[in-house]
C-alpha cells in the first residue's frame, strides 16, 4: 500500500506516527534525527516498520527523498 506522508525530523516528539483523520494515506512522521546524510529517511522508515509492525526492508521511499513530503511503500 501507498501513503503519502509529510516528515518533521528534529522533532522531539518523535519517534511518532500520526494518522490525518480526514484522509487514510495521509501520515505525519516525526523523528528525532536530523535531516543529515540520511539520518532522518533512516529513522523514518524504522518508524513506519514498527508503526505498521513489518520488518524496515518492507518500508521503501518511492519519492521525496530530499523532502519533507514523501510517496512511501509498504509491503505486507
Amino acid at each position: 500500500m501507498q501513503y503519502t506522508i509529510r516528515v518533521k525530523p528534529g522533532s522531539r516528539k518523535g519517534p511518532l506516527v500520526e494518522t490525518d483523520a480526514s484522509d487514510d494515506a495521509a501520515l505525519t512522521v516525526f523523528v528525532r534525527e536530523r535531516a543529515v546524510d540520511g539520518a532522518a529517511n533512516d529513522a523514518v522508515v524504522r518508524t513506519l516498520a514498527a508503526h505498521f509492525e513489518v520488518p524496515p526492508r518492507d518500508v521503501t521511499i518511492l519519492r521525496g527523498h530530499a523532502s519533507r513530503i514523501k510517496r512511501i511503500e509498504v509491503d505486507r
